[in-house]
C-alpha cells in the first residue's frame, strides 16, 4: 500500500508505519527467510505497491501462486482480523485486482518469451550448457566469427551450423585462434541436442521480446506486473537463472542513463536468487555484480529473494540497501552460523536482540532495514508486514487462457518466423561449394572422356596404318610371287630348249630329252637365286 506517497509494507508491534523511499527503491533489496515463513506475502505486498505508483514490475512465479494478482482478494476472517490490526480500513484498504501479463518461455502457460542466440551472448548460453572453460573459449570463437560475417545466430540451428562451419575450417582459423579441437565441438554440439530437448527450440527464436515492452500500464495508470511462469522452468535451475539474469542484463544494456529519480523506472523481483550464484564462474559473477552495481543508474531496482543472505556473494549483498528478513531456523552449528550472519547484516537496534529475534519471528512477521533519504540503513525493526489486496493463490486454466490471448502483446509474440541468418547462409554456401564441385567434376569427367577418345581414335589409326601396311606387304609379295613365276617360266623354258640342244649334240635323242630337263632346272635355280639378291 501506499501511504503519505511512500510504500507502506508493516507495522511494528506500536502501530508505527514502517515504509520504504520510493527514491530510495532503485537501491535494491533483499527478501529472505526460511520456506513457509511469508516471502511471497512480502514479495505480493511490494510488488502491488509499484504497481499502485505506476512503476512496472516483473517477477518470476515459481510455485504459481502470483498468478491470483489479477483478482482481488478475498474477504476472510483472517483478512478481517489483519484489517483491524493494522488499522487498514481507515487507510483506505480496499480488495483489488492489479494488470498482468503473463509470459511463458514454453508459451503454455503465458506469452511465448523468446530471446536469439546472439542476444543471450557465449558468457550466459555457455552457464546454460554447463562447457568447461576451453569449450567456453570455442562457442566464443564462435561468435566472434559469425559477428565478423553479419551472421546472425538467432536459433540453436544457427549455431550448430556455425560450430559445423568452424570445423570444417579449424586449420584456417587455427593461425588466429589456436587449435580448435573437434572433440570440444563435439561435447558443445551434444550440449545443444540436450538443450533442445528441454525447450530451447522454443525460446530461442523471433520473435525475440523486446524489454521496453515491459514499460507499460494498466487501468488507471497502475504499472503493469509481468509474471513470468516458472512452474516447469524451475526444475532447469541453471536454465531459470541464467534467462533471468540475461532479463536483468537486457534492462541494463538497453536503458539509458537516468541518474537518481523520485521512483523506479521498474522493478525487478529475482526469486530463488541463490540459484543464480550456484556454481558461476568467477567471470559470471563478476558480470552479475557489474549489473546490480550499475543498474539502479537505469532506473531499475532489484530485489533478490532467497532463504539466508549468505546465499548472495558479498559483493552483491552490500548493494541491497532495503532488506527484509523473515524467520530463519537453527538446527545444526552452521545453521546457527547462518542466522548469526544474518543478524550481523543489519544494525543494531538496542531494543532487541536481532539473532534471539530471528529464530522466534512467526509467519509474517520480519525485520527490516530501509534506507533513509540520506541513504543510510535504518534501526533495525521487529515488524508485522501487511496482507496483500489481490487475491492469493493460482488460478484455474480457463481464466488463464483468456487472459493471456486477450493481452494487448499477444498478438506480437504469438507466432514465431525464422528469418534469413547463419543456417540460411552456410547451406547456400554449402550448395554453391557443392555446385562448384559437381561443375568440376563434370568438367573432369568430360576432359578423361575426350582423352580417352582420343586414345581409342589414335589406336584405330595406328591399327589401320599396320593393317594398310600389312596390306601393300602383302600386295608387293603376291607381284613378286607373280612376277617369279612369269620368269621361272621363260628360264625353265629357255633352260629346256638349251639343254635340248646341248643334249642332242652330246647324246643324240635320249640326251636331248635328258639335256632338256636338266637346262629348265638349272634356269629356274638361276633364276631363283636373283630374286633372292
Amino acid at each position: 500500500m501506499l501511504r503519505d506517497g511512500k510504500i507502506w509494507i508493516a507495522n511494528t508491534a506500536d502501530g508505527r508505519n514502517i515504509c520504504i523511499l520510493p527514491q530510495m527503491a532503485n537501491r535494491h533489496g533483499l527478501i529472505a527467510g526460511a520456506t513457509g515463513t511469508g516471502k511471497t506475502i512480502t514479495l505480493k505486498v511490494l510488488a502491488e505497491s509499484f504497481s499502485d505508483m505506476g512503476v512496472p514490475v516483473f517477477l518470476a512465479d515459481v510455485k504459481g501462486d502470483l498468478a491470483g494478482m489479477i483478482n482481488p482478494g478475498v474477504n476472510t476472517e483472517d483478512m478481517q482480523e489483519r484489517i483491524r490490526r493494522f488499522g487498514l480500513a481507515d487507510a483506505g484498504f480496499e480488495y483489488k485486482s492489479y494488470p498482468t501479463t503473463f509470459w511463458d518461455i514454453y508459451g503454455q502457460k503465458g506469452i511465448q518469451l523468446r530471446t536469439t542466440i546472439s542476444e543471450m551472448g557465449p558468457l550466459l548460453l555457455s552457464r546454460i550448457l554447463g562447457l568447461n572453460d576451453i569449450q567456453s573459449q570455442i562457442l566464443t570463437i564462435t561468435f566472434k566469427i559469425a559477428d565478423e560475417n553479419d551472421l546472425l545466430l538467432i536459433d540453436t540451428k544457427d549455431l550448430k551450423s556455425m560450430l559445423n562451419y568452424l570445423q570444417e575450417n579449424a586449420k584456417d582459423y587455427a593461425a588466429e585462434y589456436g587449435r580448435i579441437s573437434a572433440s570440444s565441438i563435439g561435447a558443445i554440439m551434444r550440449a545443444i541436442t540436450s538443450l533442445e530437448m528441454d525447450g530451447a527450440d522454443i525460446f530461442f527464436g523471433e520473435t525475440a521480446l523486446s524489454i521496453h515492452d515491459w514499460f507499460t500500464t494498466g487501468e488507471g495508470g497502475k504499472g503493469m506486473i509481468n509474471i513470468l511462469d516458472s512452474e516447469t522452468l524451475i526444475n532447469n535451475s541453471t536454465l531459470y537463472s541464467t534467462f533471468l539474469l540475461w532479463m536483468l542484463s537486457e534492462l541494463f544494456e538497453k536503458l539509458p542513463e537516468v541518474g537518481d529519480l523520485d521512483k523506479p523506472k521498474m522493478v525487478f523481483f529475482f526469486d530463488e536468487a541463490h540459484l543464480l550464484f550456484k556454481g558461476a564462474s568467477k567471470l559470471l559473477l563478476e558480470k552479475i555484480e557489474q549489473v546490480v552495481k550499475l543498474i539502479r543508474s537505469k532506473g531499475v531496482g532489484v530485489f533478490f529473494i532467497t532463504q539466508v543472505p549468505s546465499d548472495i556473494p558479498d559483493g552483491v549483498l552490500a548493494q541491497l540497501g532495503n532488506k527484509v528478513q523473515h524467520a530463519l531456523h537453527a538446527y545444526t552449528p552452521n545453521d546457527q552460523k547462518a542466522v548469526r550472519a544474518a543478524a550481523n547484516s543489519y544494525r543494531i537496534n538496542p531494543n532487541f536482540d536481532t539473532y534471539e529475534t530471528l529464530l522466534n519471528l512467526g509467519t509474517g512477521e520480519a525485520i527490516v532495514s530501509f534506507l533513509e533519504e540520506d541513504g543510510q540503513p535504518s534501526l533495525t525493526e521487529k515488524v508485522y508486514v501487511l496482507p496483500p489486496q489481490s487475491q492469493m493463490g493460482a488460478i484455474d486454466d480457463a481464466q488463464r487462457d483468456r487472459q493471456v490471448k486477450g493481452a494487448m502483446l499477444y498478438g506480437k509474440y504469438a507466432e514465431a518466423y525464422d528469418p534469413d541468418s547463419a543456417y540460411e547462409f552456410l547451406q547456400r554456401q554449402g550448395l554453391e561449394k557443392q555446385a562448384e564441385a559437381e561443375k568440376a567434376a563434370e568438367e573432369a569427367a568430360k576432359a578423361k572422356e575426350e582423352a580417352a577418345a582420343e586414345k581409342e581414335a589414335l589406336k584405330a589409326a595406328e591399327k589401320e596404318a599396320k593393317e594398310k601396311e600389312r596390306e601393300e606387304q602383302k600386295a608387293a609379295t603376291a607381284k613378286k610371287r607373280a612376277a617369279k613365276s612369269v620368269a621361272s617360266s621363260v628360264t625353265g623354258t629357255v633352260g629346256r630348249e638349251v639343254g635340248k640342244t646341248v643334249g642332242k649334240k652330246l647324246f643324240g635323242k635320249f640326251g636331248q630329252t635328258l639335256g632338256g630337263n636338266v637346262g629348265a632346272s638349272l634356269g629356274r635355280g638361276i633364276l631363283s637365286t636373283l630374286f633372292k639378291l
